[in-house]
């Protein structure tokens, strides 16, 4: 195990904090295993407990740690990567190994608003399916799904049971439609009480809000407005230097 080095410039509470994620990254702590006590800490390497506390805190607020009232602080499961491409979310679980699953929590057609009209490049009044989904991987819910799409291109989409399965999939086997092309924005938000429930959040969480529009051969085939657990998912994306002369996109 590593060791504080008191003469260190590097605060003493971001050394433990090193110290930490040194153990869980070797599995010397797994996942779901307790940590040791404040006051362990505290003896082990001569530390204040506010400064473990502190120590702790980061980890908990990163997500690494899970801190449990009147249990413990345990080591939490390692954040799924938010895919950046257009995929699914039944085949994205699918490739991490993951069995993806779904809830219906509301399937209604409804009339396009001026503003879901321009979303789907259609006209105000136009009908729509909205299809309203608690999505999981191996049963732990992840995210909350809203998808909207024009009716004129899926006319018996609600007739059909989506439990588990993938929606673009069926797009594509059923009505020849292959997304391929979307563009999407990711936001900071926090959870309204009925998503934390549904998410089983603690109210007031944080989330990330998606938003996506898919195309096929240029044409919009759906708005989806997604909310994500932020504490299960982080982002991660190559950085390029940009080449000398190269216009910014």
């Amino acid at each position: 195990m590593g060791q504080i080095d008191p003469d260190s410039p590097v605060p003493k509470y971001f050394q433990l904090r090193e110290i930490l994620l040194e153990l869980i990254e070797t599995d010397e702590l797994p996942i779901g295993a307790a940590i040791p006590s404040e006051r362990d800490l505290s003896q082990r390497y001569s530390l204040s407990r506010m400064t473990v506390r502190q120590a702790v805190d980061h980890l908990v607020s990163e997500g690494r740690l899970n801190r449990i009232a009147g249990k413990g602080t345990f080591v939490a499961r390692p954040k799924l990567e938010m895919a950046l491409a257009l995929t699914s979310f039944s085949e994205d679980m699918r490739a991490r190994g993951l069995d993806p699953g779904s809830r219906d929590l509301d399937r209604r057609v409804i009339r396009a608003s001026a503003h879901l009209a321009r979303e789907l490049c259609i006209e105000p009044g136009d009908r729509v399916h909205f299809i309203e989904r608690l999505r999981t991987a191996d049963g732990e819910p992840l995210c909350i799904e809203r998808s909207h799409i024009p009716i004129a291109l899926a006319p018996d989409l609600a007739s059909i049971d989506l439990t588990g399965r993938s929606l673009y999939r069926i797009l594509r086997s059923r009505y020849g439609i292959s997304p391929d092309a979307g563009e999407q924005t990711i936001d900071a938000g926090i959870a309204d009480p009925s998503d934390a429930d549904l998410l089983k959040l603690n109210r007031g969480s944080a989330v990330l809000l998606l938003q996506r529009r898919s195309y096929a051969s240029g044409t919009c085939i759906e708005l989806v407005v997604s909310t994500y657990r932020a504490d299960r998912y982080q982002l991660r994306t190559v950085l390029e230097m940009p080449r000398k002369g190269a216009a910014t996109r």
